[in-house]
């Protein structure tokens, strides 16, 4: 069993290109042990933004703090702490922050199939 406090893993600048403000940390992954799933944390300055992509594997996410929109093919949704959303496999998606207070959030990826 693995127990830490989500401080102790190291966060990342996503480089990506389209992205904007956004930082990383891989909290749970096979570096871990996890064999099929990954958890993430990421975090969004405001006015950031994360790429516009899609790939094949699904996405569930749970906002933690701050606001938002969720951008899918269908337009924007908005988003705030307690919010879920799926994001299934093979949609367009990006999260944007709206607010003036950094945007955090899991976000629950498996292993690259």
């Amino acid at each position: 069993m693995l127990v830490r406090h989500f401080t102790e893993v190291k966060q990342d600048k996503v480089d990506t290109e389209g992205a904007k403000g956004v930082k990383i940390r891989w909290l749970i992954s096979k570096n871990e042990g996890a064999p099929t799933f990954a958890m993430r944390e990421f975090e969004v300055e405001p006015g950031g933004y994360t790429p516009y992509h899609s790939h094949d594997w699904e996405h569930e996410v749970f906002i933690l703090e701050g606001e938002g929109v969720a951008v899918g093919a269908d337009g924007e949704t908005p988003i705030k702490p307690g919010m879920v959303v799926f994001v299934p496999g093979g949609q367009m998606h990006n999260f944007r922050n709206t607010g003036t207070q950094t945007l955090r959030f899991l976000c629950l990826v498996p292993h690259n199939p």
